[in-house]
């Protein structure tokens, strides 16, 4: 009886001092002394707190001031967007109505869009109150229009509601090359102060963002009552405004005594593509009482972490830690390597573990999401780059890619491919005498007549420039090649535009008409070419007539092109 008490005794003493309750206990054996000549050492190591709470504030500060950067870039990109709309609308109404539709939700700092004409005078706006208001007078509306370049305002009070606000400017004659309308966005600085929020709530620190003469645009919560002021107003500035203004650096920092008698240490970054710059303030002696308390205060909650996670291993098994912290790893690792459908099975983790995965799964989600949406954006940009405003058709961009796509096809299948290139007849005469507008109304009556035979015919329609129109018709000879050539004059005589200076007194074009089988001894600009001449033979034959004209590769150690054309 005595030996089975004295091994039931050894048996829980062992379980007491088991390998957790050992690591615990010698945690706290070499914890405690160490957080003892921590603290005793904190005064020695007060001047490198100080210096790694100004860099890491330092850092803080570039971050904010690359999130205010990208704020102006992503007003920029709007405005460059609505200037080309404004430069390839062709006429002010249509530029407005694309305006009123394109202010984006997703981007909250822009208030309101602009257009003002070449008169400094607003025909309008996504608000009605700015429509009509002359802004010849304003610095930054000059300074566009002399500059040609994206130009954003110091701090200004806005004209028809006396509010903050600062101006972003965009000329289209960045795009049309010639004095013209300019784009506007009124930029909401409440934004601009809630990108700056994580510099502020520290004690002793001051962080501000100015425009070139000195006025305070945002700032954090806690200091925003300084927006609208300039910074000689304010005592904590006021000693290094004119320097960290007038610098050609993009940053810097310099360190003086102030007047209390206290130690300050600042710090200055230029906003990229503006004069705009952050300026942040350090009192180094708040800090450093601020820092003292938060290391003591750390070091403290530091040791109760350490010997509650080590005591709390007596009683946490494999399955509560090791294997949902490997479950988690193995998603991120998926997520890490592409994987967007990874996620963590909730039922299978401790509840403590079911937010973290609830928040990992959130994350993968999201970043699906977001990849739907960009390849969304990115197909939209592409489809708004190649197609032709005016027409409704596509560019020329868009055609010689189409094009390049329909030969290397061709020349796989070895079959035939014909262009058809189609010039409007006597269009100069038909703009001088009836005036650009109705020249572009009548390249979109010709451009929807044209659309709807391409799509009969399963051609690619595009206008190529001017008044010159081009249709690619894949698996076509060019007998059926003249055939549609002579469809597509008749729809135009169809249309009965009229065209007094014209001998037929109504709108007509001359077609040219080319066809091969695509080789590797031929270029799809050969095809242009061959077309491009059957179109000359059209006009010289006296115009409203369809022409053809044939390509034959001869070899001769090179391969040389000859193109005999016939009626």
């Amino acid at each position: 009886m005595a030996n089975v008490s004295f091994n039931r005794k050894r048996a829980k003493l062992k379980q007491v001092l088991g390998i957790r309750a050992r690591l615990a206990l010698l945690a706290v054996i070499l914890v405690a002394p160490l957080m003892l000549e921590r603290i005793r050492s904190l005064e020695d190591a007060r001047t490198r707190q100080i210096a790694q709470a100004a860099a890491e504030f330092t850092t803080v500060a570039r971050h904010s001031a690359d999130a205010q950067r990208e704020v102006i870039s992503s007003v920029e990109t709007i405005l460059k967007s609505e200037a080309f709309i404004r430069a390839s609308a062709g006429g002010i109404s249509k530029s407005c109505d694309v305006l009123r539709a394109s202010l984006p939700s997703n981007l909250p700092w822009i208030r309101t869009l602009l257009i003002a004409g070449q008169d400094g005078r607003i025909p309008c706006a996504t608000n009605n109150m700015y429509v009509g208001l002359d802004l010849s007078d304003r610095p930054y509306f000059q300074q566009a229009q002399e500059t040609g370049r994206f130009v954003l305002s110091d701090f200004i009070l806005s004209r028809p509601v006396p509010s903050p606000t600062v101006m972003a400017v965009y000329p289209v004659s960045a795009f049309s090359g010639v004095a013209d309308a300019v784009v506007l966005a009124t930029v909401n600085l409440d934004w601009m102060s809630k990108v700056m929020n994580n510099l502020g709530g520290r004690a002793g620190i001051t962080a501000v963002l100015v425009d070139s003469a000195g006025t305070v645009l945002a700032a954090p919560a806690d200091q925003h009552s300084t927006v609208g002021r300039p910074l000689d107003n304010m005592p904590l500035m006021s000693a290094i405004a004119d320097r960290a203004l007038r610098s050609d650096q993009d940053e810097g920092s310099l360190s003086f005594l102030a007047a209390d008698g206290s130690r300050r240490a600042v710090s200055y970054i230029r906003i990229a593509g503006t004069n705009a710059r952050l300026i942040a303030s350090i009192d180094e002696d708040k800090v450093s009482a601020a820092v003292n308390r938060d290391i003591r205060t750390a070091y403290l909650q530091l040791a109760f972490v350490v010997v509650f996670v080590l005591l709390g291993a007596l009683i946490a098994a494999e399955k509560l830690v090791i294997k949902p912290i490997e479950m988690l790893a193995d998603m991120a690792k998926r997520l890490g390597e592409g994987d967007l459908s990874a996620r963590a099975a909730r039922n299978r983790l401790p509840a403590e573990f079911v937010p973290l995965a609830r928040a990992f799964n959130a994350m993968a989600a999201q970043l699906s999401q977001r990849e739907r949406e960009l390849i969304a954006s990115n197909d939209r940009l592409t489809v708004m780059a190649s197609i032709d405003m005016l027409s409704g058709l596509a560019n020329r961009r868009g055609f010689q890619s189409r094009l390049d796509f329909e030969w290397m096809r061709a020349q796989q299948y070895g079959s035939d491919l014909a262009l058809l290139m189609i010039d409007v007849d006597h269009f100069k005469l038909f703009n001088d005498t009836y005036g650009h507008l109705e020249g572009d109304s009548c390249l979109t009556r010709l451009g929807e007549s044209l659309s709807g035979i391409a799509a009969d015919t399963m051609g690619f329609a595009a206008r190529y420039g001017g008044e010159e129109f081009c249709l690619l018709l894949p698996n076509t000879d060019v007998n059926r090649a003249v055939e549609i050539g002579e469809q597509v004059r008749a729809a135009v005589l169809k249309l009965c535009l009229p065209h007094i200076t014209s001998a037929h007194m109504i709108v007509t074009v001359s077609i040219g008409v080319a066809a091969t089988r695509p080789n590797e001894a031929l270029r799809p600009g050969d095809l242009i070419e061959a077309a491009d001449a059957a179109l000359y033979a059209a006009k010289h034959r006296g115009r409203n007539n369809v022409m053809e004209h044939g390509i034959q590769v001869i070899e001769t150690g090179a391969a040389d092109m000859m193109m005999a054309a016939s009626a």
